[in-house]
């Protein structure tokens, strides 16, 4: 997202992304084109020893549909589409030749590979036409694009509203080293906000100063911040913690100064030519996986429920016939972003069971029904949440959802257990299948360091672990 600095209005991310699509799918067109004209003209001519009438046929008409939709498909999983105003010029091109040249060798392999050739040597000869005019096409159109967005952020015509977390002497180092440069990369300051309750501030002869980091929230939100520079002292460190954890629940690009071990450790790009900043990664998982998780998420959810829909109805009839009472439990959990949803279950307890307030079960609780304890041995109370995942509330593997009144009580002893909301809730964890149910606050938090590993370590293959190792515990009747 960026901004139009003399209108102040937001700029559409998907009125960007549509100009990218189209380009790419004309790219992709005029690719195969030139694929399909040189087979005809030059190879096809050569093998059959003849001219051949250049024709557009049925195969290139559905091959100049096809192929445009896998490209654009391809290039959403790589993340070419994310912060199209945010991308640089360089990093693009170096993702669009890698990306290409993987797409080019699935279709070498789907089509080029059954052509008509006089000699082996030509398939490479096809392979490279291909992959050029591919490539080619399609880093020029974005070259344009791009370079068009960039010169208006040099004029400094649109930008980012950004935030400077510190006052003092840092801060303003900071402010005054980016704005001496000529060609600032989008950064249009609208204020600072100061860590401590100094009466005055050093920044505030350059800035607006707009309120205290304990305010963070509110000021972003009513200022419309985009990015966010943390620049606070040394004696100032202690509160970082608290910075991060606020920020990463909202929608902003974060960015620090670096220190002696961040510049070792190479966390500095050089694409910070403007002036070397920590960039803090917001979202745990790449984006590609992200997309390949949610589309599992779906898939695996649909199959399920069509699959196991008469064990659904038989949980469902034993509910039923255990205990008066509905068949369903909904209750208010805390999910991703810390938005509020409805989590389904299958009731296991009796009706009222919290009505002297809010209490965790244990393994003797005597609100537990029979058929509600064979329920929790085996987690089957826990499968109408597939239709929470379908919804696009939970995931099937993430963090276990709390009630808010519980959440409160956990962040007030780990407040660090926020950064889970940075992720959908789960129906079932790394926690749930090392830890289990947690029967109070203090077992809540020895779970919460699973969820931690977890999260710093996101990816589909652990997902599939935790798949497999949930599996086995439903089967051998290990819930606890």
């Amino acid at each position: 997202m960026a901004t139009d600095l003399k209108s102040g209005k937001k700029l559409s991310a998907k009125k960007q992304v549509f100009k990218y699509l189209i380009a790419d799918v004309f790219a992709s067109i005029l690719a195969y084109t030139i694929l399909f004209v040189y087979r005809k003209l030059s190879i096809e001519p050569e093998y059959f020893a003849s001219d051949i009438e250049l024709i557009f046929d049925r195969t290139y008409y559905l091959a100049i549909v096809v192929l445009p939709v896998l490209w654009c498909c391809l290039y959403v999983l790589v993340g070419l589409y994310r912060d199209i105003f945010r991308i640089s010029r360089l990093k693009e091109t170096i993702l669009v030749f890698n990306t290409t040249l993987l797409g080019s060798i699935a279709v070498f392999f789907l089509i080029i590979l059954d052509d008509y050739v006089s000699s082996y040597k030509l398939y490479y000869l096809l392979f490279f036409i291909y992959f050029l005019a591919q490539f080619f096409f399609v880093a020029a159109f974005r070259l344009y694009l791009s370079s068009q967005t960039t010169k208006r952020l040099q004029k400094r015509l649109i930008g980012y509203p950004t935030l400077i977390i510190g006052s003092n002497q840092n801060a303003v180092n900071l402010y005054s080293r980016l704005e001496s440069k000529k060609r600032i990369h989008g950064n249009h300051f609208i204020g600072f906000v100061a860590v401590n309750n100094n009466i005055r501030f050093l920044l505030e002869k350059n800035l607006e100063h707009l309120g205290n980091h304990t305010d963070l929230e509110n000021i972003i939100n009513t200022y419309g911040v985009e990015e966010v520079v943390i620049a606070v002292e040394s004696s100032e460190h202690h509160l970082l913690q608290h910075i991060l954890s606020t920020l990463d629940l909202l929608p902003v690009h974060i960015k620090l100064i670096p220190d002696t071990y961040d510049i070792l450790a190479g966390k500095v790009k050089m694409e910070s030519v403007s002036e070397p900043l920590v960039e803090i990664p917001t979202d745990p998982m790449p984006y590609g996986q992200k997309i390949i998780k949610r589309g599992v998420d779906i898939f695996v959810s649909t199959l399920f429920i069509l699959i196991f829909s008469p064990l659904l109805l038989f949980v469902a009839l034993m509910v039923r016939r255990s205990s008066p009472g509905p068949i369903f439990f909904k209750q208010e959990r805390i999910g991703q972003f810390g938005i509020p949803f409805h989590i389904i279950k299958f009731r296991s307890m009796y009706v009222d069971a919290e009505k002297d307030g809010p209490a965790l079960s244990s393994d003797e609780d005597p609100r537990i029904t029979p058929w509600g304890r064979i329920m929790r041995k085996y987690r089957l109370d826990e499968l109408p949440q597939f239709w929470n995942v379908l919804r696009g509330e939970m995931s099937i593997v993430g963090p276990r959802p709390e009630r808010e009144y519980f959440a409160k009580q956990i962040i007030e002893q780990a407040p660090y257990y926020r950064q889970l909301y940075r992720v959908q809730p789960g129906i079932t964890s790394w926690g749930m299948v090392k830890f289990g149910y947690a029967e109070n606050v203090d077992e809540m938090v020895e779970r919460l360091k699973y969820d931690l590993i977890y999260l710093e370590n996101m990816n589909l293959l652990n997902d599939l672990k935790i798949l497999i190792y949930t599996v086995l515990i439903v089967a051998q009747g290990r819930g606890k």
